[in-house]
């Protein structure tokens, strides 16, 4: 299949409503040739990485909007316009590849528009997006809720959040110290060629140069590091973790805090992992066996305590709470696209009854870390901060270091270009335990 064709599908899917990238584009990969895997990835996280502009920009070059049915024809003049604005391909080959795919969408209609609209784009996009500067949406390429969201809450920081979130990330790894130090890691890179150096607030983390296949590092499949954000690497050391103690990883999906947990402590007498979704506990299993790390795994909601918590109290908790992903919009730029306004205070109270549920199962002197990798204060202080109205038994301890804004409650890290994705932090100890009703 054309990878121009195969990234539309791909987006199509999205535009609609129906999926994210991460799972409608892995059925689109697997109908093109391998050589041909990479440009269709490009095609599709590119193109959605820039659609609010894209999407402006076709305003202008259509006489009137696609049917709804017509997503399939929408998504491949998005990429058209992609490959014409932010690619080095030819010109010609953008054109001539882009309106040959309408043949297999089996809507002949299309292809004498797709020629006319890339072919002016091609003489006029720069000038026409040009005159669209003055609108933020297209000067920031973030849907207009969310680009008035983030002026709102961070008035001195929303321009670069958002240019932040439109840059390629950073391929970033934590040294798996059970093997070795961060130093001695790094010394393997310089070996083996592979340009890195030491994250600023991470012990065990690295941030690649350029990014690289995981099967070009030394030790990957051995256990010796893994892949992961240096912001999510946080939580292994503001867990305070100490021999003996009984830690639950809530939400844990794909396992990259679980497995640090375990390499940073591993005299911990427990820790159970649970996911809502079971499917997603396979990808913490092979996560767990790849570094030699085991834990209990559990798919049940976590919410439900009474269908899967033994009674035994846990002296830490990381809450690692379903949200916006708004701090990870670079690594999925489709969250521009799925995300709606209303989504956020649902996420708010899903997260508040999430602490709700979990905080009876802590123990007295127990630490409860809440995290999620939004850059909305809606799912974060203010989450905390209602919570802590709402308990008098909980106490909010100070996240102390060099890193993030320090918030009403908590820590807010947002994305920075050359380091970490966008992170909430807060800490809570359990002081007294529930009055009995």
């Amino acid at each position: 299949m054309n990878p121009r064709l195969a990234a539309a599908r791909a987006l199509a899917t999205v535009l609609a409503g129906k999926a994210s990238l991460n799972s409608s584009l892995p059925s689109q990969l697997d109908k093109v040739a391998a050589r041909d895997r990479g440009l269709t990835q490009d095609l599709a996280f590119g193109t959605a990485r820039w659609q609010p502009r894209l999407a402006l920009l076709a305003d202008k070059l259509l006489e009137k909007p696609f049917k709804a049915a017509d997503k399939d024809v929408e998504a491949l003049l998005l990429v058209g316009l992609y490959q014409l604005l932010y690619t080095r391909i030819p010109a010609h080959a953008a054109l001539g590849e882009t309106v040959g795919c309408v043949d297999k969408l089996k809507k002949p209609w299309a292809k004498a528009l797709l020629n006319a609209v890339l072919r002016r784009a091609q003489r006029e996009g720069a000038s026409l997006l040009a005159e669209l500067e003055h609108d933020p949406v297209a000067r920031t390429a973030h849907p207009r809720w969310l680009q008035k969201a983030f002026k709102a809450h961070w008035p001195q920081h929303w321009e670069a959040l958002c240019a932040a979130n439109n840059a390629h990330p950073p391929m970033i790894l934590r040294v798996n110290r059970r093997h070795g130090s961060r130093e001695d890691y790094l010394a393997q890179l310089l070996a083996a060629g592979i340009d890195a150096k030491a994250c600023l607030y991470s012990g065990d983390g690295i941030v690649l140069t350029s990014p690289c296949d995981v099967r070009e590092l030394p030790g990957f499949a051995e256990g010796l590091i893994s892949v992961q954000d240096e912001a999510a690497q946080l939580a292994a050391e503001l867990l305070d973790l100490a021999p003996g103690q009984r830690l639950l990883d809530a939400c844990c999906a794909p396992g990259g805090k679980t497995c640090h947990v375990l390499e940073a402590q591993p005299e911990l007498a427990a820790v159970v992992a649970i996911d809502l979704e079971a499917k997603r506990l396979l990808r913490v299993e092979e996560n767990l066996q790849r570094l030699g790390l085991s834990a209990e795994l559990i798919a049940a909601d976590a919410r439900r305590t009474e269908l899967w918590w033994d009674g035994q109290p846990f002296q830490r908790i990381l809450l690692d709470a379903p949200c916006s992903a708004t701090g990870v919009i670079r690594r999925h730029p489709d969250i521009k696209l799925t995300r709606q306004p209303e989504d956020i205070l649902a996420l708010a109270v899903l997260q508040g009854e999430l602490l709700d549920a979990l905080w009876p199962t802590l123990a007295v002197g127990g630490v409860l870390l809440y995290a999620t990798c939004s850059t909305l204060p809606t799912e974060n202080s203010e989450v905390i901060g209602a919570f802590l109205q709402r308990t008098p038994g909980a106490r909010e301890l100070a996240i102390a270091g060099p890193f993030g804004l320090e918030q009403p409650h908590g820590r807010q890290l947002l994305t920075q270009p050359d380091g970490h994705d966008g992170f909430y932090y807060a800490k809570l100890m359990k002081i007294a335990a529930e009055p009995r009703g």
